[in-house]
């Protein structure tokens, strides 16, 4: 690298920061569409301006050295002021502009979080967005996404959260297994009962259930089973009704499904813990601002899903 060439300096520094939070050459390339040559270059040249090895290279992964992540530190804080700042600025150009990129959970996303793209789009032409539906929890900074819709108890510490909405756990089954099997009226009864439920790595499944009685005034916990266990919430429900079992479910899942008749609730004074998720959030990666894209796309979703599941279609 030439003498004085601050803007080639700063410009491998950033390469170096993404590729410490992508963890292999591979990755930080992809992120900054650039090819992996490219990228070694990028670093071994600031590896030369620094005089001192900065990453430790393995086939798989890059780690860096103490050196690496010295630096790496003492300039995070100024690209993310550039960023910040850079974002800032951007909003003050009038529409909302630009991509966003949003996982959410498969189940969630192709029943409530799809159907309401398109009254989003048409709202704000001008952003792209790119969702990618996944089970499973993403890095949100590592791999370069804005939002992430969790369906869980407690957002992470580490992650700035916007409550999108109140959910609750539904047990439900088709009018025709319950005329074939009976209505269970306890929680206790479920264990005679084919049990649609999401598998666990070890053990036996059990649900637990807190009664509206004051007389039940301990949670009941009962090991449950069936034919089909599976780790999505909308073959679940499909399941149920088709008439294989009971389920349990989040209410976004089996709300559509109740209102039709399609599936009865079970058990309506006992409420489920522990299964699901008791409220619904957008959470993003820490930092001082939020891009505007970002801001009213949780708008729009804390506007759709005001009065619960199904939601609401904005106009």
């Amino acid at each position: 690298m030439r003498q004085g060439g601050v803007e080639e300096l700063w410009e491998h520094l950033h390469w170096l920061v993404v590729l410490e939070q992508q963890g292999s050459f591979s990755k930080a390339a992809a992120r900054l569409g650039v090819s992996k040559a490219s990228m070694s270059q990028h670093i071994s040249a600031l590896e030369t301006a620094a005089g001192v090895m900065l990453v430790q290279r393995t086939t798989r992964s890059a780690m860096l050295t103490a050196a690496g992540r010295e630096l790496v530190d003492s300039v995070q804080g100024a690209f993310d002021q550039i960023a910040t700042s850079f974002a800032n600025v951007r909003d003050l150009a009038g529409a909302p502009r630009g991509r966003l990129r949003v996982t959410a959970p498969v189940a969630f996303a192709r029943q409530q979080l799809v159907p309401l793209l398109p009254a989003f789009l048409r709202r704000f032409p001008d952003i792209q967005v790119e969702l990618d539906m996944s089970d499973r929890i993403r890095p949100l900074a590592q791999e370069g996404f804005d939002l992430a819709v969790r369906h869980t108890a407690a957002p992470p510490e580490t992650h700035v959260a916007w409550t999108l909405a109140s959910t609750r756990t539904v047990l439900a089954a088709s009018r025709s297994y319950l005329r074939a099997n009976g209505l269970p009226e306890s929680p206790m009864e479920l264990a005679g009962h084919a049990c649609l439920h999401y598998p666990r790595a070890q053990g036996a499944s059990t649900w637990t259930f807190v009664s509206s009685d004051a007389k039940y005034a301990d949670p009941v916990t009962v090991p449950v089973a069936g034919q089909l266990a599976v780790n999505n919430s909308e073959a679940l429900r499909d399941a149920a009704i088709a008439g294989l079992g009971i389920a349990l479910l989040p209410d976004f899942s089996a709300q559509s499904a109740l209102q039709s008749g399609r599936l009865v609730e079970v058990l309506p004074d006992w409420r489920s813990t522990g299964a699901f998720g008791e409220w619904l959030y957008a959470i993003r990666p820490y930092a001082a601002h939020a891009s505007r894209v970002s801001q009213v796309f949780v708008e729009f979703l804390r506007e759709a899903y005001a009065e619960g599941f199904a939601p609401r279609k904005p106009d």
